[in-house]
């Protein structure tokens, strides 16, 4: 077994994984992530991104392969240790925002520290504190049936947030989100992760998201690629055009 590099917070290496229909996700996918790294993993939609970022985060263990955290092998983990893995160390957006409806806007932000034993008055503010960031602070008394969808995505990033966590998995996070809430966000997110040396995975089909990560990882059908540009062949295409392939890595 590898040792991974002493500079990665996360390493995968050669991961697999076929959906439950027989259709394969993820194809032998290898990749590192330094500590305070905004890295994005770009690509179409079923290109393999939200099963990368579940195997990288323990939520869905890989069926070959292997993951490392800080240089402690995720992969042979016993599914409690990884649950307590991701409660205490990672921090989670999903696409969609899934809020308890029992609970106002604050002590849904606030619930992942008070999970980890934190005290309700300390949760509550660093809750409020991310919730003023993301500009919905004046809902932070309301239940989320009574919050706009781009309000209710705002209110689960602050939660994935104020527990400050070391990687924080970001899958489509501004995707139900109108185009200005997006910029703001986004800039908030990689705000805060550099502020506090957080280090982010970050899902994206968008090129404009994709652009403000450190780095890019882009997958196609379950595979890393990189676009290699070529030079334009003389006398037999229009000038100006060039060409480009795809090759899986």
């Amino acid at each position: 077994m590898e040792a991974p590099p002493d500079n990665d917070v996360l390493w995968a290496r050669a991961l697999h994984f076929t959906h439950p229909d027989g259709s394969p996700a993820l194809g032998g996918v290898s990749l590192g992530v330094r500590e305070g790294e905004i890295l994005a993993v770009s690509g179409p939609r079923g290109s393999g991104k939200t099963t990368l970022l579940s195997c990288l985060s323990g939520l869905v263990p890989a069926q070959r392969g292997e993951v490392w955290f800080n240089s402690v092998p995720v992969h042979t983990m016993r599914p409690m240790t990884r649950e307590r893995l991701r409660r205490d160390r990672f921090g989670w957006i999903d696409p969609a925002p899934v809020l308890v409806p029992e609970l106002n806007v604050w002590e849904n932000a606030a619930l992942p520290l008070m999970l980890r034993g934190t005290s309700r008055r300390r949760a509550k503010v660093a809750a409020l504190e991310w919730l003023e960031r993301l500009d919905i602070g004046d809902r932070s008394r309301n239940r989320p049936h009574e919050l706009t969808q781009p309000e209710r995505q705002r209110a689960c990033i602050a939660r994935a947030l104020a527990p400050a966590p070391t990687v924080l998995f970001a899958d489509e996070p501004t995707a139900p989100l109108h185009r200005a809430d997006r910029a703001h966000v986004l800039r908030t997110l990689t705000t805060a992760a550099r502020s506090h040396g957080i280090t982010v995975v970050l899902a994206t089909h968008d090129a404009e998201t994709a652009a403000l990560a450190d780095r890019t990882v882009s997958l196609l059908d379950g595979r890393r690629v990189n676009t290699v540009h070529l030079p334009p062949v003389q006398e037999t295409q229009p000038a100006g055009q060039g060409a480009a392939c795809s090759l899986s890595v």
